[in-house]
């Protein structure tokens, strides 16, 4: 019997398509991961017995990055990294140990089936699985095939058993086209955003972003916001004037006229036309005409299209309106979400897929009506060779999807009825008058048949005002005339509906990034999202671009991004070289960005207009180690310290408070130590200005706090606070916070796990002694006598937090799920808990293992 390993992008899927291929009768356990499950299941394959293995990925296993040294900011060149240097794939996730999994379950697997999703990326992924675990899978027989590919749009169970019928083979053009613009956009983003970043953060405070970044999708979407906040600005009003009708067909109704001339900009030829229509009496109809018209069906619908009507109907962002789209998609209630096709193939079941909807009562009335009058054949659209246009495949009720799930489900299930409903049919009847020498025109409408309108009521034509019953020559005594003085009006700020559309029809960025290059502008800080979803640039995002402007238009203009995904496009249709692409593309790129470096100045007097220098902004909060004077802190992002006397800048840590911590200093040097805090349920450490950013041992990177430090001595390092190994990571230290009384707390200096204990406890320290079992830290413990826990009314007490029973209820864990390391039935024994390396004096180089008898002394912590 032949053992088959089919592998889906995401677990919820794997299960699904599991179900459907082995009709339920499969059994399912975890993966060594924790995070994908296998689904076993015997079956034929290719006409053979077999047994098949579905389990998953979550998303790409490996991630393309520079190697070690070339990730440094300080210590290499950003235009090295245009070539000289070397990247490598790493594991996208390494806590999920991705690759080790696949060969796992792949080890012994005789052929591979991949039911990645039906895309570039997807593609892309195929490969990634294969490089993980053919080295691991049986060799084939000469020339046996091995490796199969699922083609399929949607989980049902019609899409899934004809791809499992139909299987092909990966596409490997595709997936170097994704390798391209991956290595294109992390070579040429990180060069940028690496010089920009550290140009401009290291003169002005007052930037209000961590990363100045620069990416040639995401700067091209930043330039199309700010040319509309340009032509704003630059916006001149104009007076212009309108001759405005009404006539009395009848006693006591009116009819308002539109001038046929629309409108003048000059006061006096206004006033001229108006005093010679006011010289007539009555208005005099010229024709009468009537025109049947048509308003269309929509086209069926793809990716750009549902995320223009969820940003400017349904008011979500396109990244949120496609997490939803891929959550629906999973769970089968729509098909693919990622398509560029608006054409439905001719054998596309559509028929079946109405009868789903049948029972809804939102639109069962009109989906009944359409399947025993016949439906209509969807108008023809683009077919790019993707997937179908998204469409609805199976029933949904509101209590079902709740919230955005159902409000964008309910669109596209609308969205479908309406392209096999009839086109909305309506009377259009124009009348034609004459005042004196001048024309005026009314319009009335009519509908005749709605059509679609009636699933899609937004799209309905307007009520009006029934137009009088009149003929050629007739006469209608005129109400009133006058002159109405106006001022032509600026454009608003770029919806994200409408910047989606300029970038598709630019060429920037793929039904799939295009939401990932708008959210980046606003993360960045680059644009803010005003009322109505509309896209109003910050100053810096201005800034920035008119720097572009000024050095180099081709940075920002989208002309040069659009020839790139052409070259990318080629590369995946197998028409153009991989390397030759990079190569060429970079070879571009490198000069702009020389060229970009020589030319610095010109966006610096931009920034020097809009911001303030670092030695203006911020207040003053430590002393500088070197010249004793206070340094400022700078709250807005990157918040760091500043020496205006030394002109030095220090990195602090982010997404938290930072405040002056009892004026202790380092014994290193000398600077004023701050303390960081993520607030009052979250962690806190101090740190050393200068340490942090220039760290004081070979075993210390930057970035490392006070709760990292290894000084043998210092009363606030690691060293002298750290208490055992975390529970939950396998690198971290819980270290004693020692500011956090009377409701103490540990922290690991690692992970997010907190461990609270002995509240309301006078004093906390931490004991040069270890545990004999564990070879953790002891702690001393001392509570008032009123508040004393402690048996026996005791106000004093040492002991190990992990093994002394009389802590035993002193301690929760918060922030994790305490899964401590003995929990598992006492199988062997482990490391213990020692503190960074045993550098503590008195401490163990290599710490003792724990007796078996720790399992049970730790069990209190499940």
């Amino acid at each position: 019997m032949r053992t088959v390993l089919m592998v889906a992008e995401k677990p919820s899927l794997a299960q699904s398509i599991a179900k459907i291929l082995s009709r339920g009768n499969m059994s399912s356990r975890k993966g060594l991961n924790g995070a994908c499950s296998v689904h076993e299941y015997t079956g034929s394959f290719v006409g053979q017995s077999a047994h098949f293995k579905m389990t998953s990925v979550c998303g790409h296993v490996m991630t393309l990055d520079f190697i070690g040294k070339y990730n440094s900011w300080d210590k290499v060149d950003p235009a090295e990294l245009f070539s000289k240097a070397p990247t490598e794939k790493k594991e996208a996730n390494p806590k999920l140990t991705m690759v080790k999994f696949l060969q796992v379950e792949g080890r012994g697997c005789d052929c591979i089936v991949l039911w990645l999703d039906c895309d570039k990326e997807g593609e892309n992924i195929c490969f990634e699985v294969l490089d993980a675990v053919l080295p691991v899978m049986n060799k084939p027989r000469s020339t046996e095939r091995t490796i199969y590919r699922a083609k399929f749009s949607s989980i049902t169970d019609t899409d899934i058993c004809n791809a499992m019928n139909h299987l092909g083979e990966p596409n490997r053009n595709e997936a170097l086209s994704v390798d391209a613009r991956q290595e294109l956009d992390l070579r040429i983003g990180c060069a940028f955003t690496r010089f920009q970043t550290k140009y401009f953060q290291g003169k002005y405070g007052n930037l209000d972003s961590s990363l100045i970044s620069f990416g040639p999708c995401q700067t091209p979407t930043l330039g199309f916001c700010v040319e509309r906040h340009d032509k704003i600005q630059s916006f001149k009003p104009e007076t212009y004037w309108v001759l405005q009708a009404k006539v009395n067909p009848e006693k006591e109704s009116s009819l308002t006229l539109d001038w046929d001339r629309v409108r003048v900009f000059d006061r006096e030829i206004a006033q001229m036309f108006l005093n010679i229509t006011k010289m007539a009496k009555e208005a005099k109809v010229e024709s009468v005409s009537k025109k049947e018209k048509v308003k269309q069906r929509p086209l069926a619908l793809n990716t750009v299209e549902m995320l223009r009507v969820a940003s400017a109907a349904l008011g979500m962002g396109p990244q949120h309106a496609m997490q939803i789209a891929e959550r629906l998609y999973t769970q089968g209630y729509i098909s693919y979400p990622r398509t560029e096709t608006t054409h439905y193939p001719e054998n596309f079941d559509l028929k079946g897929c109405l009868r789903q909807q049948a029972n809804n009562p939102y639109w069962a009335e009109t989906v009944k009506a359409l399947l025993s009058e016949g439906i209509n054949r969807p108008r023809k659209g683009h077919d790019a060779g993707d997937h179908p246009p998204i469409t609805p495949m199976r029933a949904a009720t509101e209590a079902e999807l709740g919230g955005d799930g159902w409000r964008l489900y309910e669109y596209i299930t609308r969205h479908f009825i309406a392209t096999v409903s009839a086109d909305c049919k309506y009377l259009q009847t124009t009348i034609s008058f004459s005042i004196g020498p001048e024309c005026f025109t009314c319009i009335g409408k009519v509908v005749t048949s709605p059509g679609f309108t009636e699933i899609m009521p937004w799209h309905s034509i307007p009520l009006e005002e029934s137009l009088p019953h009149c003929e050629k020559g007739d006469l209608f005594p005129i109400g009133e005339i006058k002159l109405l003085e106006k001022q032509t009006s600026p454009p608003d700020y770029l919806t994200e509906a409408e910047l989606i559309t300029l970038m598709e029809k630019h060429g920037i960025g793929t039904d799939a990034s295009i939401p990932v290059h708008i959210n980046n502008i606003c993360q960045r800080n680059y644009v803010t999202v005003e009322s109505g979803r509309r896209l109003k640039p910050t100053n810096l995002g201005i800034v920035l671009v008119h720097g572009y402007y000024k050095i180099d238009a081709e940075l920002v203009l989208p002309t040069i991004r659009s020839a790139v995904e052409k070259q990318l496009n080629l590369i995946a249709l197998g028409k153009a070289n991989y390397h030759q692409v990079l190569e060429h593309t970079l070879d571009i790129f490198k000069r702009k960005f020389h060229y970009f470096v020589d030319s610095i100045a010109g966006m610096d007097e931009l920034m020097e207009v809009s911001f303030s220098p670092l030695a203006a902004t911020g207040k003053p909060l430590s002393r500088c180690g070197k010249c004793h004077r206070f340094m400022k802190y700078i709250q807005a992002k990157p918040s760091r310290l500043h020496c205006s006397h030394c002109d030095d800048t220090y990195s602090l840590p982010q997404n938290g408070t930072i405040k002056l911590y009892k004026e202790l200093r380092c014994p290193l040097d000398d600077f004023e130590l701050v303390l960081w805090s993520s607030g009052s349920r979250g962690k806190s450490y101090p740190l050393c200005p200068y340490c942090y950013n220039h760290p004081p041992f070979r075993d210390m990177k930057k970035g490392m706090g006070c709760n990292e430090c290894t000084h043998p001595t210092c009363q606030h390092s690691l060293s002298m606070l750290g208490i055992g190994q975390c529970v939950e990571c396998e690198n971290g230290v819980l270290v004693l916070d020692s500011t956090s009384g009377p409701k103490w707390k540990m922290a690991c200096n690692k992970c997010n796990v907190i461990v609270h204990f002995f509240e309301n406890a006078h004093k906390v320290r931490v004991s040069p002694e270890t545990c004999d079992l564990c070879d953790a830290a002891l702690v001393d413990v001392d509570f008032n006598k009123a508040k004393s826990p402690l048996p026996g009314d005791e106000t004093q007490h040492s002991g190990c937090i992990f093994c002394d029973p009389v802590f035993q209820d002193l301690v929760e864990l918060k922030h994790a799920a305490m899964r401590h390391p003995m929990h598992r039935g006492g199988q062997g024994k482990r490391q213990g808990r020692g503190r960074g390396k045993g550098r503590r004096p008195g401490g163990r180089l290599n710490p003792k293992k724990p007796k078996d008898k720790m399992a049970a002394l730790a069990a209190y912590f499940v």
